[in-house]
């Protein structure tokens, strides 16, 4: 009898031991890539800190990138399965990129600014007229930026010149040297260079390209076609991790702050911007793609221009939040 209870006592023991560690088993591990600095990709740590991905039985392993080019490699590569680029990036799927636009993470591109010398006497769109502003490289979407702020402006698409410089540092370099005029940066990024007096922001871009995907997230084909359900749970956690970051502002901020390693004073002036940007469900705008399609051409990432269907897909978007999430 005795036996019977010490068998028991170590199978209730056993099973104890593997309800505490099943949970932490179970996690789909999953590799994100990031192109460049955004506040808006801190979301994927913010999930990660509030246990929204544990909740959905997913561990993310976020991989940042220097570039839209650099990550769709990687997603040709198989070394991440979702990535998360710019809106022209889904011209990628047309050169061979085994990856498709599965939500548009972002709107206008409120997080992008021109930012000049501090003693730089440009103030407004309108004096950019005739000047050079620096952007990261040739065919990038800081370049087509640059492009359609002169379109719009009505100076044609070379009324204001754009020089591949690289870098932010680069670029920054070449302000102070007088190389150029300006910079297309990340706003957070020119946020902090007015902190220490280098430079500062004269424009947000997504005051004058206001329709428009400024970030999209991928997915590889071969995720898709072999767990769609990790890819509708992936979803689920990222915008639920977007609902947590515009509801608690100062958790966000600080989160942003220590995985950018920039102050909270700059983060907490770009954040409100980015937040407005960052879409509540990944659904698709028709007239965004439009505008998208127009600029792969402009880039010279396609030489014809595809179709709106062969670059996303809506099968996974609108994700439906829990109304306790919002």
């Amino acid at each position: 009898m005795s036996t019977i209870r010490l068998l028991a006592a170590a199978f209730a023991a056993g099973s104890t031991l593997l309800a505490a560690v099943s949970p932490a088993s179970a996690l789909d591990k999953v590799r994100a890539g990031t192109s460049g600095i955004a506040i808006i990709w801190t979301t994927l740590d913010a999930g990660t800190e509030a246990g929204i991905w544990k909740k959905h039985g997913i561990e993310v392993q976020t991989i940042s990138f220097a570039g839209d080019a650099k990550t769709q490699q990687a997603l040709t590569a198989d070394e991440i399965d979702f990535g998360f680029g710019s809106g022209p990036g889904l011209g990628y799927r047309a050169k061979g990129v085994p990856a498709i636009g599965i939500a548009a993470v972002a709107g206008p591109p409120l997080s992008f600014a021109v930012v000049v010398p501090m003693d730089s006497p440009i103030k407004t769109v309108a004096d950019l007229k005739g000047k050079a502003l620096g952007v990261t490289t040739a065919g990038s979407m800081t370049s087509w930026l640059v492009r359609e702020i002169s379109r719009k402006e009505g100076w044609g698409p070379d009324g204001i010149r754009d020089l591949a410089l690289g870098s932010d540092r680069a670029r920054l370099a070449a302000m102070k040297n007088g190389d150029i005029d300006g910079s297309v940066n990340g706003a957070v990024n020119g946020y902090s260079y007015e902190e220490h007096n280098e430079a500062k922001v004269v424009l947000l871009l997504g005051d004058v390209v206001t329709t428009f995907h400024t970030h999209v997230m991928f997915a590889s084909d071969k995720l898709i076609a072999s767990n769609p359900d990790l890819v509708k749970r992936f979803l689920q956690g990222f915008y639920e991790s977007a609902a947590y970051m515009k509801a608690h502002p100062e958790f966000g901020i600080k989160n942003a702050a220590k995985v950018l390693g920039m102050s909270e004073t700059a983060v907490a002036r770009g954040y409100p911007n980015e937040m407005r940007m960052l879409s509540d469900d990944g659904a698709f705008d028709p007239a965004a793609i439009e505008a998208i399609r127009h600029s792969l051409v402009d880039l010279g990432i396609v030489d014809k221009m595809p179709e709106a269907k062969e670059m996303y897909t809506d099968r996974f978007v609108p994700v439906k939040l829990d109304p306790i999430t919002q």
